[in-house]
């Protein structure tokens, strides 16, 4: 027979693990929005310096990923470890700690805007196709196979990856390249443990059957 002490013990349990995720889960929308915040003023000082336009095709790309992150969807399953958290903040952090750079660019600004608006325009493609089915954590919430899906596994990725290498292109300097490449390795990396959640699905094993790389035709 229960007693009347170990009823709310039992109950409760779930609830404050429920609790302690959406704590988690706000915080993390939080320290987002407050390095963005901090991403947008220095690329805003910059442009109002200098008038590059390459660092605020950036902002924009990530500014997608503050906005999609508040409005997701609640995933069907999700991968919690330490491994797949690691990778995310590794993969979210590079891009909000780039800093304009004093040297001179790598490429003149027409062809890394040319290049970053290319970028922008498949991360924006990529989102779209996604909608609330975009998240941070390697999840599942619900298979998307159509638009930019049909061409890559990860069309938000490659469309990051591009943006970056312009962005290093007007603004080159061994902090930028460090950051950005951290980054996107961790990115390609999380792209892999993202594949071991969704795989335990058979509607995403069928459509790696159809669409063959995960980030770039040709090479991964």
């Amino acid at each position: 027979m229960k007693t009347a002490a170990s009823v709310p013990m039992t109950a409760g349990a779930p609830l404050d693990t429920a609790v302690r995720r959406d704590l988690a889960d706000l915080m993390g929308k939080a320290t987002i929005a407050a390095l963005f915040t901090l991403l947008a003023v220095r690329l805003g000082i910059d442009f109002l310096e200098t008038g590059r336009l390459t660092g605020l095709l950036l902002l924009a790309s990530e500014a997608l990923v503050v906005v999609l992150t508040v409005f997701r969807r609640a995933p069907m399953i999700v991968d919690r470890s330490l491994r797949a958290r690691i990778l995310t903040g590794a993969s979210l952090l590079g891009p909000l700690f780039v800093r304009p750079s004093d040297l001179a660019a790598f490429a003149p600004e027409f062809a890394t805007v040319a290049v970053s608006a290319a970028g922008l325009l498949v991360v924006i493609g990529g989102k779209v196709s996604l909608g609330r089915s975009f998240g941070l954590m390697p999840a599942n919430r619900g298979i998307v196979s159509t638009g930019l899906y049909r061409i890559v596994r990860h069309p938000i990725y490659l469309g990051y990856v591009v943006t970056h290498i312009a962005f290093l292109g007007a603004n080159p300097s061994m902090w930028n390249i460090a950051v950005l490449v951290t980054g996107d390795i961790a990115l390609m990396a999380r792209a892999v443990r993202e594949e071991l959640t969704l795989a335990r699905d058979a509607e995403y094993r069928e459509y790696q059957t159809r669409v063959r790389w995960r980030v770039l035709p040709g090479a991964f």
